[in-house]
């Protein structure tokens, strides 16, 4: 089986793929850069041009690629950029699957919880209507541009991603540092909900979307079973690192810092459940928080292979 992945260097895709191979899979990756071997591809959604040719045979493409949407302060300038790195990459892709002789079995892109917007306690799934905000109008943007995809009966999921816990990178590695010198804190009221998932999760949560395909198709919530509040989750991080949590960053503070992102990424609250991923018997590796953080923190690091964990 043939996979191709844009935004392989990323997070999730950094992972993803040594445990596709792992599986099995060919995977070749989309680069923007000169490529260095016969399994990278090249391609400028910029410019719109890709090695279309080098696509055909493809059985899965997944769709990882995008601006970081938490690495500095949202600016104009920075939402610009952010929403046209997904729109114009995802467009591109969707251009070349189009012209393909032979249709893949699926296409996979990636999107997140921050489709249902700021919602409080309620529980989200999938059929959940999007909320408001500017993550909310990107997750919407971003997901219909698959529509010309699914209007030609091919099978599209967009796998709405939670926050993922890695060890070598993402929010968990910026807070390690925090948390380890004691300065771990509750944020805001601390009674947000956060929907989160473990890499090693993710990455079997996708391949159960790939082989699952006369049942899988549509929007997928990629997120564990137990979301907890951003305040259980400071202490559950700081009880597994040994360390207290007493600070506490008032909202106000946050939002002077960080601005909008504060209100988006912080203080935002989704109660999102893996309500399809549940349905379709998926058997979560690391269900609960503690679980996870013990796993990722625990030497020698995780890496996301296939038989990772417990069942």
């Amino acid at each position: 089986m043939k996979v191709v992945i844009s935004g392989a260097s990323g997070l999730v895709g950094s992972s993803l793929v040594p445990f596709l191979k792992g599986k099995g899979f060919k995977v070749l990756s989309l680069v923007r850069r000169v490529p260095k071997n016969s399994s990278e591809i090249f391609w400028n959604p910029r410019l719109r041009e890709i090695e279309a040719t080098r696509l055909e045979g493809t059985d899965y493409f997944i769709n990882l690629s995008g601006e970081n949407v938490a690495d500095s302060r949202w600016t104009e300038e920075k939402k610009k950029k952010i929403f046209e790195s997904r729109i114009q990459s995802a467009s591109l892709l969707v251009e070349a699957i189009q012209h393909l002789k032979s249709p893949p079995k699926a296409v996979l892109s990636a999107s997140a919880t921050g489709y249902y917007g700021n919602r409080g306690g309620e529980i989200l799934h999938e059929e959940s209507e999007p909320g408001k905000g500017f993550l909310s109008e990107l997750a919407v943007a971003w997901e219909s541009v698959f529509k010309p995809l699914v209007a030609i009966r091919l099978r599209v999921v967009t796998l709405r991603f939670g926050m993922v816990l890695a060890r070598e990178g993402g929010v968990l590695a910026k807070m390690l540092p925090i948390f380890k010198m004691g300065g771990g804190a509750v944020l805001g009221s601390g009674r947000q909900y956060v929907s989160w998932i473990h890499i090693n999760d993710l990455c079997e949560a996708v391949y159960h979307a790939m082989t699952h395909e006369a049942i899988l198709r549509g929007p997928l919530n990629v997120v564990a079973p137990q979301t907890v509040t951003q305040r259980e989750f400071a202490k559950t991080l700081g009880t597994v690192l040994h360390r207290p949590v007493f600070l506490k960053v008032p909202a106000w503070t946050l939002k002077m810092i960080m601005g909008q992102m504060a209100d988006e990424l912080i203080l935002s609250s989704q109660r999102a459940e893996p309500a399809r991923l549940i349905a379709t018997d998926y058997s979560f590796k690391f269900p609960d928080l503690r679980g996870a953080l013990t796993n990722l923190l625990a030497p020698p690091q995780n890496k996301c292979n296939p038989g990772d964990g417990k069942r």
